[in-house]
């Protein structure tokens, strides 16, 4: 399974140790094509310094959303970046589930929360999370996703 997971990077990295957690969890389900989201050493400069630029960062990135099986945000520290990411991957009609801890005092986009229907079988799942219980809920997002 190919898992595209989508973090804030230019929008601020205060949640990267977080990151890191959801990375780790997802691993055992597949590989993680956009696991340096999680990396300490990726600033809120991005990674463009070694690459092409922007534009490579941006095609690079869509093509990876376009050969994942699931996306899994973590939609807690806003950013343009995760939502474009987002609104591509429903365009694409991808799994997505997105992952908000309201303990950090912000409230979440209505375009994210209100995309999530709570019709069974919905592709767009927004579900709120402690960091304790993070890798609980992976688990049976994960576990129904194959049954199905």
């Amino acid at each position: 399974m190919h898992i595209y997971f989508c973090g804030s990077i230019r929008g601020g990295r205060q949640d990267v140790e977080v990151y890191q957690r959801i990375v780790r969890k997802l691993q055992t389900y597949g590989k993680v094509l956009t696991e340096h989201v999680s990396h300490a050493e990726v600033s809120e400069k991005g990674e463009d310094a070694a690459l092409d630029g922007d534009k490579a960062i941006h095609d690079r990135d869509v093509e990876w959303l376009a050969s994942s099986d699931v996306i899994v945000a973590e939609v807690t520290q806003p950013s343009l970046g995760v939502g474009y990411e987002l609104g591509r991957a429903v365009a694409m009609n991808k799994r997505i589930l997105c992952l908000f801890r309201p303990s950090s005092g912000r409230a979440l986009s209505a375009m994210i929360r209100g995309a999530d229907c709570r019709a069974e079988g919905s592709v767009f799942k927004v579900l709120d999370y402690t960091e304790e219980e993070v890798e609980g809920i992976l688990e049976k997002y994960f576990g129904e996703l194959t049954k199905n």
